[in-house]
């Protein structure tokens, strides 16, 4: 019997433990990337485990979210990264150099490398045959300063791509085939491996287009193999030392296979509010639109811009659309101006914007009221544009690109164009934007805190007796951005947990701040999915600066459920579903002999008004019952 790809890789970086589905691994993890919508926590944390040196063979802090600077918070929030990564021998990169899963695609991804990132899109470094997760901030910081990382080993899904892409069906289009099939919860707990002929059509940042979006089924990561087209890439970006062939075995045993046909895909959308919300264009109809948006990790590499650029030479982008564009990094913003592209595109009457996250997460660009905004962006939940009313359509670079110009939603395949083939050119290895740590250290090197910049809160240990009063009972596939939303109004303090704290829920429910604090000790009740999108553990950290205890819901994404365990909140699944119908806000919750029952598979939760006990599933490890005793990862490594 041969081993996936996935496997092999888990393998060669295995410390502790065994390769069996739903046990417990600690992993060598070599790399590990940042970014500083998260960034400023991690160091944060990683400055309270007091390390001396990091232990990964590479780190490196990215700014590219919080670039608009309208105050002093976000540059504070940039020199205290810069400080800190200089003293511990982190690379940061400059704002301005680009998105860090593109960057770290062109200039730092190997094959066979595993990657840790602060970041739920890390996935993307897939596309290059990594093992590359996201995951949350204090996880990032641990696997700096121990070089490791544990998690449940999970099951492999095989994707198996046959055929080739017709013209105007893109990578977008493939991965958003994959969401409607297996939903936005289909991959928690598992790899997505793609095999087959198929693979050989699709270049590295197709791949990385659809390995990135891999994190919208919930998945561990995904991944691609390594082999002609990885080459072809790595020499391009002028390292070509770094290829390593790499491919699951022949005869290797998958626990779930989907097979796409690729000559069978047709332009896709992903409908409001939800990625797996999926159809095809011809079915959706020529919807009027207002805006069109291309860029972001998913969809911002030099290909998928110069298909754009090639789209709009010699058009008009329609009276009625703003086109807004933002190059996935300066490499291929500067290659855009050189070869004319970039003219073709204002010349069109597209706005370019910063090499940055941008709009993908709301700094910027929010469509008018109620507009229909086209984006090539990884996420549509309701109000991440920026503006709450908006209807917002996942889409391909080609689809939008027709579209801006059209001023509908338009199917490529329909629109009697031809499209041109795009060349592949050279790319010179270009360090200008980054800033090497040499010759500093933690003794010479102070670091930079801005007033903006507060201590990350920090839980007590678990108690005999927990009482609750339940503050919120939501609904299914609660994301990050509704726990704590992440827009141009609050990014700017993501290292002030709580001012943040204020805004907590607020989405869905305008009071729930304030009625934390008239609890003081608080409990939530969530559907199915609670916790997916962002790997962002300001979405732990708020509600236990506000005083909650545990979370009970039907399930739980991988990564928020995580930050709730390192944060020592206790993340309790209902061991009978339709318990979650009888709870309402304001009732008292009790688990007696918590300190207990935490080490057991079952936990009793006590209604105290209605008397009712409920039976909850904690399915802690051994690691995830000691933090949530201790009251938190950091706890645990000091020994609180």
């Amino acid at each position: 019997m041969g081993n996936t790809l996935t496997y092999k890789i888990l393998q060669a970086h295995l410390l502790e433990g065994t390769l069996t589905p739903g046990s417990e691994i600690t992993i060598k993890m070599d790399q590990t990337l940042t970014q500083d919508s998260t960034g400023t926590m991690v160091y944060l944390q990683l400055e309270a485990m007091n390390v001396d040196k990091i232990q990964t063979e590479l780190s490196v802090a990215y700014i590219d979210h919080n670039t608009l600077q309208t105050g002093f918070e976000n540059a504070d929030d940039h020199a205290f990264i810069k400080s800190v990564a200089q003293r511990h021998g982190v690379l940061f990169s400059k704002p301005g150099n680009g998105i860090c899963h593109q960057l770290h695609l062109e200039n730092y991804g190997k094959p066979g490398k595993t990657l840790l990132g602060s970041d739920s899109h890390t996935p993307t470094g897939g596309g290059l045959g990594m093992i590359a997760i996201g995951a949350g901030g204090l996880d990032v910081a641990m696997a700096m300063a121990k070089g490791t990382y544990s998690l449940t080993v999970p099951k492999v899904i095989q994707v198996e791509l046959t055929g080739s892409l017709r013209p105007w069906v893109s990578a977008k289009d493939v991965i958003l085939y994959v969401l409607q099939q297996l939903t936005v919860k289909g991959g928690v707990g598992k790899v997505v491996e793609y095999t087959g002929e198929g693979v050989k059509s699709l270049s590295v940042t197709d791949r990385a287009t659809i390995t990135n979006m891999g994190a919208e089924l919930g998945a561990t990561t995904s991944i691609f193999p390594s082999d002609e087209n990885t080459q072809k890439y790595l020499t391009e970006q002028g390292r070509p030392q770094d290829f390593t062939a790499l491919a699951a075995d022949p005869d290797a045993i998958y626990d779930e296979t989907l097979t796409v046909d690729l000559s069978q895909l047709t332009p896709l959308a992903a409908m409001p509010h939800s990625p797996d919300n999926v159809d095809s264009i011809r079915h959706i109809g020529p919807i009027k639109i207002d805006q069109v948006a291309i860029g972001s990790c998913t969809n911002a590499s030099y290909t998928d811009l110069m298909k754009v650029a090639a789209i709009l030479k010699g058009h008009k982008v329609h009276q009625d659309v703003s086109l807004v564009i933002s190059p996935g990094s300066s490499k291929i913003l500067s290659k855009l101006a050189q070869n004319g592209a970039l003219a073709a595109m204002i010349d069109a009457g597209a706005r370019i914007i910063e090499n940055a996250c941008g709009p993908c997460i709301g700094m910027g660009q929010s469509p008018k009221s109620g507009a229909v905004s086209l984006r090539t962006f990884n996420r549509n939940f309701k109000g991440r544009s920026g503006t709450l009313d908006a209807d917002v359509y996942l889409v391909s670079p080609e689809t939008a690109a027709i579209s801006a110009i059209t001023g509908l939603l338009t199917d490529g395949m329909n629109s009697g164009r031809d499209l041109p083939a795009i060349e592949s050119v050279d790319f010179t290895f270009s360090d200008q934007f980054i800033v090497y740590p040499e010759g500093t250290n933690k003794e010479n090197t102070p670091v930079e805190m801005g007033p903006n910049i507060k201590p990350f809160p920090r839980n007590t240990a678990l108690g005999h007796t927990v009482e609750a009063t339940v503050v919120l009972h939501a609904g299914n596939n609660i994301t990050t951005d509704d726990i704590m939303p992440s827009d141009s109004r609050l990014l700017p303090y993501r290292s002030n947990v709580p001012h943040l704290a204020n805004y907590c829920f607020e989405k869905i429910d305008s009071q729930f701040s304030a009625r934390c604090k008239e609890a003081g000790s608080c409990a939530i009740i969530g559907g199915e999915n609670y916790g997916q999108g962002s790997s962002r553990e300001h979405a732990a950290l708020a509600p236990l600066y506000l005083g909650v205890k545990f979370v009970l819901a039907k399930s739980f994404a991988r990564i928020h459920r995580s930050n709730l365990i390192n944060s020592g909140i206790m993340p309790l699944v209902f061991e009978n579903p339709a318990d979650y119908d009888e709870l309402a806000i304001g009732q008292k919750l009790v688990i007696e002999q918590a300190d207990k029952q935490v080490q057991e598979a079952v936990i009793l939760v006590k209604n105290q008004e209605t008397g009712k006990v409920y039976r909850t599933l904690s399915h802690f490890s051994e690691l995830e019952m000691q933090m949530i005793l201790c009251g938190g990862k950091i706890n645990s490594i000091k020994g609180a």
